[in-house]
């Protein structure tokens, strides 16, 4: 088995958009294509690509807003400096999201 072989599809595509955030051609802000277009264009299932934006928002290099796509993060340039402190700021923003999700979600069932 080759190393390519061992790597998992969600890993490739986690290591593709590192790559590309490190060499500068994605830079802080830019919009990822969504989640259709970067499944046909790794040739993956979505729910795959789900777990590679899952993993780069924990490595704090992007951020998403429902709805309305996942951008590329203002400290992803620190990822590799400080990853502890990128993974705290990711779970705070990951709990900042759900807490807004839940408010929604209360406000439709007080209303």
């Amino acid at each position: 088995m080759s190393n390519n072989e061992a790597v998992q599809p969600y890993q490739r595509i986690v290591q593709d958009v590192r790559d590309k955030i490190r060499s500068g051609r994605l830079t802080t802000g830019t919009k990822l294509p969504s989640t259709r277009e970067l499944a046909d264009r790794y040739g993956v299932a979505p729910g795959t690509v789900q777990r590679a934006l899952s993993e780069l928002r924990t490595a704090g290099l992007i951020y998403s807003h429902q709805g309305r796509g996942s951008y590329v993060s203002e400290t992803a340039g620190e990822a590799d400096r400080d990853p502890a402190g990128l993974a705290i700021k990711a779970l705070e923003a990951q709990v900042a999201e759900l807490s807004a999700r839940l408010d929604n979600v209360e406000r439709r069932i007080d209303g």
